[in-house]
């Protein structure tokens, strides 16, 4: 379970392999080809980057995040985190929200609640727990980590609302579904949601309305 399995090479492979038998997946791969894998870090400096990018554009929390980067000192750790003030994380761009879920990751972490080390080996239910631990990362986080950072093959995050558009699309639906119907939809597609997932995101971004 510690190898990334959710690379472009396995995402076509599995998305052929569904294909076969959905014609929806079909028709949805044929008009927009297949989408790439997306690959982060797997620590905490990853994390950190997860919560100062919350509800903020890729570019203003780029900006953020290198500020706080600056601030704390390369290589990020929460013992670095710990060590700087919070007037300091707020003048670097935090609210005062996001510094307190800063200060439960770096919580978490110390007390071994969240083990970087030991997320790779866990089933997907308990990273689930692991992540959802820290103040300010709910579901959508840890799904997010476990497909990007972790590259686990079928995880289903219904909880995006792009994920819900783009699945109602490829399978024809006239309204949203919410997250209940994605959820029984998905059923069809196990293991290999992350790569639907995936595709869901990529139809969303690129099939004509």
């Amino acid at each position: 379970m510690t190898d990334f399995a959710l690379t472009t090479d396995r995402i076509q492979q599995q998305l052929e392999h569904l294909a076969n038998a959905d014609a929806h997946v079909r028709a949805a791969v044929t008009l927009v080809g297949f989408p790439e894998e997306r690959r982060r870090g797997r620590d905490f400096a990853t994390m950190l980057r997860v919560i100062v990018g919350q509800q903020l554009s890729t570019k203003a929390a780029a900006t953020i995040a290198a500020r706080v980067e600056t601030l704390v000192g390369l290589p990020v750790t929460p013992e670095r985190v710990a060590l700087v003030a919070d007037a300091d994380l707020r003048t670097a761009g935090l609210s005062w929200q996001k510094i307190t879920y800063v200060r439960s990751l770096c919580a978490t972490v110390a007390d071994g609640t969240l083990d970087f080390d030991a997320l790779p080996h866990m089933p997907d239910a308990e990273i689930v727990s692991a992540i959802t631990a820290v103040k300010g990362l709910g579901v959508w986080s840890a799904h997010m980590f476990m497909m990007f950072s972790l590259g686990r093959t079928d995880v289903w995050p219904v909880g995006d609302l792009a994920v819900r558009v783009g699945v109602g699309r490829i399978v024809g639906l006239q309204d949203r579904p919410g997250e209940k119907a994605v959820e029984a939809i998905g059923e069809r597609w196990r293991p290999h949601r992350s790569a639907m997932a995936l595709l869901a995101w990529h139809y969303y971004a690129n099939a004509p309305l």
